[in-house]
């Protein structure tokens, strides 16, 4: 395949991607002796797309997706469209109380896949990274995302800091992980139009970030673990946003 494109695989990636983006599929690629009700949904959804499908044997799918966890499935496909800066102006505004998802610097692909699955299960409006050292959507994020990399809106800003002051300016409020922060995120009001902010594995937000914050929030814990994954806290900080949407 080109650089163009990208190889999705997986049973839930790609059947996110048949169900919501058929359009990008160029070909699909199915392990010849797969045969159960999943896959079948999946070639029937091909089918009706007419998309190409070609059959392989495991050997060669797993070499075309270079041993990952396939499942019998893989896609040849377009790359979905990345957003920019230019296009949060219409995200912002299209809902009353958006909520999103800044990731400051993460380079870990599992990190981010699993991430993009705790957004979509949340029901964030738009993931923002900034474009330089983060890692963008590859095949691997598409996989550990179960499809999330195909229904959340994935932005890439070049200046994450202005865009920071531009989300202010248009009433988001911005709310960032920290662990030394004196609030713990159950004391902030996720209820309003808001962006959940968190830093890069090992490293925390960046001091241009923090600076931006409105507040600054910890996650309360009594282990001797000192933090958690950026993906468990991502998971942690959007369900409490969503309890506190949801009135529960």
């Amino acid at each position: 395949m080109s650089p163009a494109k990208l190889s999705v695989f997986g049973l839930h990636a790609v059947q996110a991607l048949l169900e919501k983006q058929p359009d990008r599929i160029i070909q699909l690629y199915v392990q010849k002796d797969r045969k159960d009700q999943k896959m079948q949904q999946a070639l029937d959804l091909a089918q009706r797309h007419r998309i190409k499908i070609e059959l392989l044997t495991r050997t060669e799918l797993d070499r075309l997706t270079q041993n990952a966890v396939h499942q019998g499935l893989a896609a040849s496909c377009h790359k979905a469209k990345t957003l920019s800066e230019n296009d949060l102006d219409q995200l912002i505004t299209k809902s009353e109380k958006p909520l999103f998802l800044i990731l400051d610097g993460i380079q870990d692909p599992h990190n981010l896949g699993a991430c993009l699955r705790c957004a979509d299960a949340a029901g964030v409006d738009a993931l923002i990274v900034p474009r330089d050292k983060s890692v963008s959507i590859t095949s691997t994020v598409s996989k550990v995302a179960c499809g999330a990399a195909e229904t959340v809106p994935f932005v890439q800003v070049t200046n994450l800091a202005r865009t920071l002051r531009d989300m202010k300016d248009q009433g988001v409020w911005l709310f960032g992980a920290a662990g030394e922060a004196e609030n713990t995120l159950y004391q902030a009001d996720f209820k309003q139009p808001a962006a959940i902010i968190l830093g890069a594995e090992g490293q925390g937000l960046r001091r241009l970030t923090r600076e931006h914050c409105d507040m600054l929030l910890t996650i309360p814990m009594r282990g001797s673990v000192s933090s958690l994954n950026v993906s468990v806290a991502t998971g942690i900080f959007l369900f409490e946003a969503l309890r506190q949407r949801n009135n529960i």
